[in-house]
């Protein structure tokens, strides 16, 4: 039994235990900071003020304060012969085109701060869909049947109607019919179409002609975009339809050539950036093709998945680095935050700082 050394003390174990001494911290150790509104009293506060704040918080608001420090770098870093700037690859899951958040990326496309876009199918056709008709607020809890009997379709806590697919297909399917035909007519000549992924995003947002759609400012830039799963969406399903209607004729789309193109920017690029919003095979897709040069120079993951069941959307940057997706000793930060509630600000801080300077 543990006994105090003296009258009222506790017992020598249990001070031993709790009170063990610390070592001294560096001289350049940083002290956590906090983010005091008082200092901000009788003017509007700044992104700068928040970001300034928030760098060094601790958890994810330090994450969001290293993201932004990255894209800086990317943003500024240029090549001292050539001149080149950073090749900035923007990956996104579908569900942050059908949010809000659709205008941000929008926004990136329009004054050409990306390089390249990789997405899955959905992220291009929602995008063409909302220039159709619009998507609405909804609620996460409800009810699937419910909505069913509705004719309605909940991607999270938004609603999509059933109508708008209609109007894709109205819309989508002559485009498809005059690509088939532009198809055959080329086989007896000297350069014969051969449809991509890529060329057919390209020729969609050529098509839609709207300034709200990410892949008309991605047309009119010549910003390529790729979408190595092009058929797992609506788009796959009027894919589909159409075979039938063309039948015996069929749309070809060869994604070999895309892999090369997507594959040929990145060994080509002078230093490789990464910002991929989401998981599963936007971030895979970017991060492969990084693997051609030995590595991207910097990455920012943005996702809230989580790596202890091995997955490659929960995985860490560091992960990346043992295969030669990241280089040794990159810039990298994963951010554990749900993209819609971090991206504005990280864009507001990094490509959007400057908009309003003439």
């Amino acid at each position: 039994m543990n006994t105090s050394d003296k009258q009222g003390a506790p017992p020598s174990t249990v001070t031993d235990a709790v009170l063990v001494p610390s070592n001294e911290m560096p001289r350049d150790a940083q002290k956590v900071e906090e983010l005091d509104f008082n200092k901000f009293a009788g003017r509007p506060i700044t992104v700068d003020d928040l970001m300034s704040g928030m760098n060094y918080m601790g958890f994810q608001a330090s994450s969001i304060g290293e993201a932004v420090r990255i894209i800086n770098g990317m943003r500024a870093w240029q090549d001292p012969e050539t001149g080149d700037k950073t090749t900035i690859f923007l990956g996104y899951t579908s569900n942050l085109i059908s949010s809000g958040l659709r205008g941000t990326l929008r926004y990136l496309a329009q004054h050409k701060h990306i390089s390249a876009i990789v997405t899955t199918a959905g992220g291009i056709e929602e995008d063409l869909i909302k220039c159709l008709g619009d998507t609405y607020m909804g609620s996460f809890s409800t009810p699937g049947a419910e909505l069913r009997s509705k004719g309605l379709n909940r991607i999270g806590n938004l609603i999509v109607p059933n109508n708008n697919y209609c109007l894709f297909e109205d819309w989508v399917v002559p485009i498809l019919d005059k690509m088939l035909e532009e198809q055959e007519a080329s086989k007896s000549t000297d350069e014969p179409i051969n449809w991509t992924p890529s060329k057919v995003i390209q020729r969609l947002g050529k098509e839609i002609n709207d300034e709200r759609s990410v892949y008309y400012w991605a047309y009119k830039n010549d910003i390529p975009v790729f979408c190595p799963a092009l058929t797992d969406g609506s788009l796959g399903d009027m894919l589909y339809f159409h075979t039938f209607k063309a039948s015996p004729l069929q749309l070809k789309i060869d994604i070999v050539e895309d892999i090369r193109k997507i594959n040929t920017i990145a060994v080509r690029a002078k230093r490789a950036g990464m910002i991929i919003l989401g998981g599963g095979v936007v971030k895979h897709h970017v991060a492969n093709a990084c693997l051609m040069r030995n590595g991207a120079e910097s990455a920012v993951y943005i996702n809230t998945a989580q790596e202890f069941d091995g997955s490659d959307a929960g995985a860490r940057p560091d992960e990346a680095v043992s295969w030669g997706k990241i280089k040794v000793g990159a810039d990298s930060v994963k951010v554990y935050v749900e993209a819609t509630a971090c991206f504005p600000l990280i864009v507001a801080a990094t490509f959007a700082k400057d908009a309003s300077k003439p």
